[in-house]
């Protein structure tokens, strides 16, 4: 179980442009790492849009957000690009970091073999440790975006 206090697991994946994204290349930034359910569904697309509208502050405030699930390239290109999303969005189609987090919710929806992340947001310091950890295993439940935000402005 990764917990506040331990490295945050290093990833490489691939973003909406095809593009290999790792969290090294946001070292000196906080980094807000949402894990979402499934791109275009409900909850994960308001989730993803409050980011987006929080962006401008949550920028000024040092730090990034990424999105990940564990649709593909093209699934989360259809939904950035619906939805205006102005942060990277990256599959784990494998779903090795949401493994390496330990948030795996197995048989989506009671589907056997679809699996899915928990719906979870890490903030990781400018250093690479995790500070904030915000994990439900209701995948209907937003994480508390005021209590992220007030987190960022530590």
């Amino acid at each position: 179980m990764i917990n506040v206090g331990q490295k945050a697991p290093p990833f490489t994946l691939v973003d909406t442009e095809l593009k290999m994204r790792s969290l090294d290349e946001f070292k000196g930034k906080k980094v807000v790492l949402s894990f979402f359910v499934a791109a275009s569904s409900p909850v994960c697309t308001k989730e993803m849009c409050t980011f987006r509208d929080e962006w401008d502050q949550i920028s000024k405030l040092g730090a990034q957000v990424i999105g990940i699930s564990n649709d593909g390239p093209f699934a989360n290109k259809a939904f950035a690009e619906s939805q205006h999303l102005n942060f990277p969005v990256l599959g784990d189609y494998k779903s090795q970091t949401i493994r390496d987090y330990d948030i795996l919710m197995p048989d989506l929806l009671h589907v056997k073999g679809y699996d899915a992340a928990k719906r979870s947001v890490f903030i990781v310091d400018e250093g690479g440790t995790i500070v904030y950890k915000w994990v439900s295993d209701n995948p209907l439940i937003e994480p508390n975006y005021q209590e992220i935000m007030n987190f960022l402005k530590k």
